[in-house]
């Protein structure tokens, strides 16, 4: 199957980064290529893209993409958090860009197990080289452990009844597929509430497929030292697709933006913590109405941009 994925705020992204034809762009999760092909074509041939995924198939569809555009390219296999693998080929950046989750090649390609669509192995791995996988979460959790990650990174209102189904269901024969985790999770869930909102194992497969990969923990460690990476005036735009991520990243900058820890009642800053940046959007940016109506999968993205002093 052939990488494709059709990059969110594409437009949004590329006026936002502000690119300068001789700088160095760091595209954390480069995926297909879709937003660094906009990078390659505003960066002259003195201009460097610092290409960097998880993914190995996505870094070798986004070579082969991004292979007539004239600046470097540096490819990494790497997550984006892996901070000394990528300072180990810049000094600095004059722009970086994480467009968080999972792909839709990722979704659409059924043996990978991301998708409820498809019935395939429980896998879920965005590295195929890591040996922890979907399977271990479903079938050696502990009923109280299912109940946490479902709760907190799927908010799912019935995560109690689906991680009790899921023990008992296992106690049987092991849960192999993803078929069968999703008729797992519809018996849990009563029939009045799965006719309305989404499908009902959306939020359960998106909890472990976070699990697996250790989405947020990675997002935290980057989000604290990525912006260390950006010359002045660079920019940093991350794309995130639920509140989750979207909490850690607006923390992180605004923390960043505003570190003074004085007590509110001190008349003046005492503690000397000055910002080094600045917000560019102080909402985050949504897709248009034009771009959902052909890439629905848009409709919960926002972005946030900051700037380097």
């Amino acid at each position: 199957m052939t990488f494709e994925h059709v990059p969110v705020l594409f437009n949004e992204v590329i006026d936002s980064l502000g690119i300068r034809a001789n700088g160095t762009y760091m595209d954390g999760t480069v995926g297909g290529g879709g937003h660094s092909s906009g990078i390659c074509e505003r960066l002259s041939e003195k201009g460097h893209l610092l290409a960097v995924d998880r993914d190995s198939i996505a870094l070798r569809a986004a070579e082969d993409r991004l292979a007539d555009y004239d600046c470097k390219k540096t490819f990494i296999h790497a997550n984006y958090s892996d901070i000394d693998a990528i300072k180990a080929e810049c000094g600095s950046v004059d722009g970086i860009l994480l467009d968080l989750g999972v792909s839709s090649y990722q979704l659409d390609t059924a043996e990978r197990g991301f998708s409820y669509m498809h019935d395939a192995p429980m896998d879920m791995r965005m590295n195929e080289d890591d040996l922890f996988t979907a399977y271990q979460v479903v079938n050696e959790y502990s009923e109280k452990e299912l109940f946490r990650i479902i709760k907190e990174y799927g908010e799912e209102r019935w995560a109690s009844r689906i991680a009790k189904f899921i023990v008992k269901a296992r106690s049987e024969a092991k849960i192999e597929t993803t078929g069968q985790l999703v008729e797992i999770i519809k018996a849990a869930i009563p029939a009045s509430v799965r006719r309305t909102g989404p499908h009902p194992a959306k939020r359960t497969f998106q909890a472990i497929r976070i699990e697996v990969n250790g989405e947020l923990e990675h997002l935290s460690r980057a989000m604290e030292k990525l912006p260390d990476l950006l010359a002045s005036g660079g920019r940093m735009a991350v794309i995130t697709f639920h509140s989750l991520e979207d909490r850690i990243v607006k923390v992180a900058f605004n923390k960043r933006a505003n570190p003074c820890t004085c007590p509110p009642e001190l008349p003046v800053c005492i503690c000397g913590k000055v910002a080094d940046i600045t917000k560019v959007t102080s909402k985050p940016i949504a897709a248009s109405e034009h771009e959902l109506e052909e890439n629905p999968r848009a409709r919960s993205a926002k972005l946030r941009v900051i700037e380097k002093l």
